[in-house]
């Protein structure tokens, strides 16, 4: 039988020290693991690695394209207010959307795009 145990997501960023520092300072992720060139960090369940790639196209550049993950949570009132107070990239205001999910999106200084969403039903 196959089962998702967890997902990681890979990030190439042109500078992983400031990249580093949002995901832990306002976005209140924890590092798991460094190596030279490579930070792997998390928020719960939601894993990340960073990988310094000084030479890449930034994800700002990208767009749409920019977006990497949509993050299902509970307390996402919470969430919101704790990174609107730590001054959070907010591109997307939180909102209730006709599919059933309130949801708001933050993006990285480099201009990769995170969704966090709540089946109204659960908040």
């Amino acid at each position: 039988m196959f089962t998702v145990k967890a997902t990681q997501h890979v990030l190439a960023v042109t500078d992983l020290e400031m990249t580093e520092r949002y995901f832990l300072d306002v976005l209140g992720f924890t590092v798991r693991f460094q190596v030279e060139g490579w930070s792997f960090i998390s928020l719960g369940e939601f894993h990340v690695m960073l990988g310094h790639c000084p030479n890449e196209m930034p994800a700002s550049d990208k767009h749409e394209h920019s977006y990497f993950a949509y993050v299902n949570c509970v307390g996402i009132d919470d969430i919101y207010a704790d990174y609107l107070q730590r001054e959070a990239l907010i591109f997307q205001p939180i909102s209730d959307k006709p599919w059933g999910i309130r949801e708001f999106g933050v993006a990285t200084p480099e201009g990769h795009r995170i969704m966090f969403g709540e089946d109204i039903g659960d908040s």
